[in-house]
């Protein structure tokens, strides 16, 4: 419960409207229900002939107001009578009764109305808060995490915690209601069978209690485990190819059926004890019916009862409407447990630290013509250093190229510009000034990025390129596309910028993917431009295409390149080649080649 009201601070708060409605409905239907409930009365006198008495019209202020208008009631029922005769005033009972219960469960029915909107907006809220944490957390987070257990946990579990929330609106402002109104209206019929009634529910309720137990944990389990199937068909739909390159079909479909196998084992074990809920307490709740019934009756017949015998019905159907919300009670406790279970596990997303943080006094974005300046910077993912005290220079319009084996470095030096990541040791500085002291989003709206793989969007060329900014205009889309080359090959299309280029760009070219990524950024206009292998995994026509992009690219901005391919940096301002972390060698590609160290090596590698 603790859980709950925590779950309710934090997301059915703006929801308060529909709350208060759908509790004043509750309240209404509740009380429609007992006064329709309390029509069987006459009805079983007038059919069983026990009510003889003569009933007198009674003035609104001659008694209680119960009396009144129970005694008011049975008067205009034998007027009826007297003047229509008993099949008449019968069958006006059955109309007033079906009228009632068209109230009844009119006013439910409102009750779910109002309730609908907490639901559908809280979930609607709390997928809206796991998408804007998963895109502010920093690149490091998904490092460790499964893409597909994040995907699980934006779907499946919220799913989960949509119908914990529907059960526990149920728990705490339908079925208490209904029960306290039964109860009361028992009390007021016969304290003496209420007391026994609530001896028996205590012990009832402990059974059921006990089916609950450790549902929480199976839950989690199974969610988990969810995450683990979805990340397996996430990784085989983007491998795809090598799969079948490797004849590796049998092998990929062994291992989802081995973890779909241990998730339908969890699930079972879960949902058994989730099913087990309601009939359990159907049977309790009947056996606790057929105990009072017993005791009741024999009053009774013995004739010690305060009772009358259509009461004493009455008071059996009024017992009886509190097993179901009784039996709903139990069953949203289970969902309850359940859904918190996934509430943990989204927690584990919206909790998550991001150390990635604006300054509290972020300084203003630095003048034009940006220098970076790495100083001392060293950095580590977990235990082993992958940069090491590293001290850079870059210009203004300038290009340095970072070169070396894989694993030396240079993409890691290149992403801690942006602040993908921050520094362990050193600092970074923009035209003195610190990254650090920068807004994120300032600072990354400084720089464009060009990667070896690019990274499109299952939409049109236009929305691809205009990707990240805003108010463009159609003149100057187009005239990116001319300077990144890629003009042409977009107006060949079927629909020109109109056309959509398939699942992360798949009809298109290695090529032409990269060109329509080098228009994003010619559109962007970054006066800082980070080139991340942008060519090496192109054949030697598109290469041309793409390096001369490139060129116009970087004409004018101070641009970090990390290559492979030697020949691509050969006219760069410096080059600085790493080795494990380190720059051993800096210098102009003539000063390296003369050095004849390690960039020697790697060239003359290419050569040959």
């Amino acid at each position: 419960m603790k859980d709950f009201l925590l779950l309710a601070k934090r997301f059915i708060s703006p929801y308060k409207k529909y709350l208060v409605l759908n509790i004043f409905f509750n309240i209404l239907s509740a009380f429609l229900t007992l006064f329709s409930f309390a029509i069987i009365i006459p009805i079983l006198e007038m059919l069983f002939r026990i009510s003889p008495s003569h009933y007198e019209y009674m003035a609104w202020g001659d008694g209680e107001l119960n009396d009144v208008v129970v005694n008011n009631f049975y008067y205009y029922t034998q007027e009826v009578i007297a003047s229509y005769g008993q099949s008449v005033a019968l069958a006006a009972l059955a109309a007033l009764l079906v009228v009632m219960t068209m109230f009844k469960t009119g006013t439910a029915y409102l009750s779910a109305f109002f309730s609908v909107p907490i639901r559908t907006g809280v979930v609607r809220d709390m997928r809206n808060l796991i998408y804007d944490k998963m895109v502010s957390l920093p690149m490091g987070f998904f490092t460790a995490e499964r893409k597909g257990d994040v995907m699980a946990r934006i779907s499946g579990d919220v799913t989960e915690v949509e119908n914990s929330i529907t059960s526990s609106i149920n728990m705490l402002f339908k079925n208490p209601i209904m029960i306290i109104a039964c109860l009361a209206t028992m009390i007021m019929v016969s304290w003496q069978l209420t007391v026994f009634v609530l001896v028996l529910l205590p012990i009832a309720g402990y059974f059921m209690g006990k089916v609950g137990k450790n549902l929480k944990r199976a839950s989690l389990e199974g969610q988990t485990q969810w995450g683990v199937l979805l990340s397996n068909i996430e990784e085989t739909l983007g491998g795809l190819r090598i799969v079948k390159a490797f004849n590796a079909e049998k092998k990929v479909s062994g291992r989802f059926k081995r973890e779909n196998e241990k998730f339908v084992r969890i699930s079972n074990r879960m949902n058994r004890r989730y099913e087990l809920a309601h009939p359990m307490s159907e049977f309790l709740g009947t056996l606790t019916i057929a105990i009072v019934l017993w005791f009741g009756g024999s009053l009774i017949l013995s004739g010690s009862s305060t009772i009358s015998a259509a009461k004493f019905i009455y008071y059996m159907v009024i017992f009886y409407s509190i097993i179901n919300p009784a039996k709903d009670l139990s069953k949203a406790v289970y969902s309850i447990q359940r859904g918190m279970a996934s509430m943990t596990r989204i927690d584990m997303i919206l909790n998550a630290d991001n150390p990635i943080k604006d300054p509290a006094e972020p300084k203003p974005v630095p003048a034009a013509k940006p220098s970076i300046s790495y100083r001392g910077v060293s950095f580590k993912y977990s235990q082993n250093w992958v940069v090491k005290n590293v001290s850079l220079e870059i210009p203004f319009g300038h290009t340095v190229a970072l070169v070396g084996q894989s694993g030396s470095g240079k993409s890691t030096l290149a992403d801690l510009l942006p602040r993908f990541y921050d520094v362990n040791e050193g600092e970074i500085t923009i035209n003195g000034t610190d990254i650090r002291q920068l807004r994120v989003r300032d600072l990354r709206s400084l720089m464009g990025n060009v990667n070896q793989e690019a990274i499109l969007f299952n939409d049109t060329f236009y929305n691809n390129i205009t990707f990240g900014v805003e108010n463009a205009t159609r003149e100057q889309v187009e005239e990116a596309a001319r300077i990144a080359n890629a003009y042409d090959f977009i107006m060949d299309t079927e629909e020109g910028f109109d056309t959509n280029i398939g699942d992360r760009g798949c009809r298109l070219s290695g090529g032409q993917r990269q060109r329509i990524s080098i228009a994003r950024a010619i559109l962007k206009n970054p006066p800082i431009l980070i080139l991340d292998e942008a060519t090496s995994a192109l054949d030697t026509e598109s290469e041309r295409s793409v390096q001369e992009a490139l060129d116009r690219l970087m004409k004018d901005r101070t641009t970090l390149v990390i290559a492979h391919r030697l020949s691509t940096i050969r006219n760069a301002d410096l080059i600085c080649v790493m080795h494990e972390g380190e720059i051993v060698e800096r210098g102009t590609h003539d000063q390296l080649i003369a050095l004849n160290g390690h960039y020697k090596r790697l060239v003359d590698m290419q050569k040959f």
